[in-house]
């Protein structure tokens, strides 16, 4: 499992000759960044295709355990909910 998320880009330079300024552009890349949250704070990290490759799935992983968790949290809460054993409040 990896937490975070996978972007891709394309991007343009700053040359002004450059293909990637042409009509439509042609723009550099794809470039593939891995960002996550450390203390409040985005983290970025740029990853080759191969890595790309490789990670993806952990990240798919996470994602998908993330939302397990969120599953079992409102299954849990519906059964407190609906428990007749609770006292009502007055």
């Amino acid at each position: 499992m990896l937490p975070g998320s996978l972007t891709e880009r394309r991007l343009a330079c700053t040359h002004a000759g450059c293909h990637c300024h042409d009509e439509p552009p042609k723009l550099h890349g794809p470039y593939f960044q891995w960002s996550r949250k450390v203390a409040a704070k985005t983290v970025s990290k740029t990853l080759s295709a191969e890595q790309v490759e490789e990670y993806r799935p952990w990240i798919d992983n996470e994602k998908r355990l993330r939302a397990l968790v969120r599953e079992l949290e409102t299954l849990a809460l519906s059964v407190l909910d609906s428990d007749p054993r609770t006292p009502k409040r007055r």
